[in-house]
């Protein structure tokens, strides 16, 4: 006979099976969630029930235009459920409000005039979310903080070993961030929130092996997804591609004597050849396609710099798909075509068989999404906290 306790632990994997699909995948009907799982209608209309209860998801009526059948109720996750999601950089802090809906509630990107340390970024966080709750936050249920870090974090206790643009060594962060707000906080690599953003909503989605590079103030880091999964490696710390120095087959493309992937593949650069210190992605794209022929210049040797890189990760990984995010996104979008021919050039030819090279299609909120997927995970794992009867 089956115990009480395997019950529970039964029930409460299939609440968050249910909670999940409706996240992923958006609004399903019942009938959707009954194929999908397996489980029988009334087990699907009770589980639904609960979880409506909680507080976590919604019924609307059916689509009154299908005439298949008898249409069930569609279930959606409830807006109102939202984790805050923050990234730190050198010139701005960017923070919004994420739904369960996978809506973006509120989003501010706040200007700092110089790297703001590990203690200012949890006030301004903290203050942020102080500001919304009287405002478009309220009424909300605020299930945590995810903080996406340019920099190394480590995955047992999510401690910023070394965020070198920010001038971060051994900075927690996340418990400032936890003290000041009262709320639960998940924390990792900007980038590997974007690969994980990318892979369940993104350009990397139906891809279980997949290279993710995103360029931003702070350098350019990475996230892999191996057997359809994040990867961190031992300690958290995969992904930096960077670090690493890439063979530059021309002198006249070097800038930096012994430089690393993210001193010759530089955003600052290209800041600097259309007279900008600052700037959104989507103001520097725009930018940059307007520039003066010397700035298209930079950005075809970036560009070739770049395809090196792109070409070991694709010989050492193997992947099926390599996302590129932030300015990187920029130099490929320039010329797609011109890309994928150096990145093919270098590479083995088996390994580039059937590899797709695309932009993230989160844009710039790729690392902002990646971050709340990261907040609301224990929420998906456990959505009534481990009792059934919550």
């Amino acid at each position: 006979m089956r115990s009480t306790s395997g019950a529970i632990n039964v029930r409460q994997q299939n609440l968050a099976r249910v909670l999940r699909l409706v996240h992923l995948s958006g609004p399903l009907s019942r009938a959707a969630l009954t194929e999908a799982t397996g489980l029988n209608r009334s087990t699907i209309a009770d589980l639904v029930a609960q979880l409506s209860d909680e507080g976590l998801v919604a019924e609307r009526d059916p689509d009154p235009s299908s005439r298949v059948g008898r249409p069930s109720n569609i279930v959606v996750a409830d807006p109102r459920v939202v984790a805050i999601a923050a990234n730190p950089e050198v010139d701005a802090i960017t923070i919004a409000a994420v739904g369960l809906d996978r809506e973006i509630r509120v989003s501010q990107r706040i200007e700092m005039t110089a790297a703001p340390t590990a203690t200012d970024a949890a006030d301004v966080v903290s203050a942020t979310i102080q500001s919304w709750t009287g405002g478009p936050l309220h009424g909300s249920r605020i299930v945590g903080v995810g903080l996406a870090v340019p920099g190394l974090v480590r995955a047992r206790d999510g401690l910023v070993r070394s965020a070198p643009h920010l001038g971060w060594t051994d900075a927690p962060i996340a418990d400032h961030v936890r003290m000041r707000t009262g709320l639960p906080v998940a924390i990792e690599n900007d980038a590997s929130f974007g690969a994980l953003a990318e892979h369940r909503f993104g350009a990397a989605r139906g891809h279980d092996y997949a290279v993710y590079l995103n360029g931003g103030a702070s350098g350019i880091g990475g996230g892999l997804i191996v057997h359809g999964q994040p990867t961190g490696g031992a300690m958290g710390y995969a992904g930096e591609f960077g670090q690493n120095r890439p063979g530059i087959g021309s002198d006249a493309d070097r800038t930096a004597r012994d430089g690393v992937l993210e001193d010759e593949v530089s955003r600052a650069r290209l800041l600097s050849y259309v007279g900008l210190t600052s700037a959104d992605e989507p103001t520097l794209a725009a930018a940059l396609r307007n520039a003066q022929p010397p700035a298209h210049h930079e950005m075809g040797r970036q560009r070739r710099i770049l395809a090196t890189a792109l070409a070991n990760a694709v010989n050492v990984l193997n992947p099926t798909v390599v996302v590129l995010g932030g300015h990187l996104a920029t130099l490929a979008e320039s010329d797609m075509d011109e890309l994928r021919r150096l990145v093919v050039a270098q590479a083995m030819p088996a390994t580039m068989e059937d590899v797709e090279i695309r932009v993230a299609s989160l844009g710039e909120d790729r690392l902002l999404i990646g971050a709340a997927e990261g907040a609301f995970e224990a929420l998906l794992n456990a959505p009534t906290g481990g009792n059934p009867a919550a």
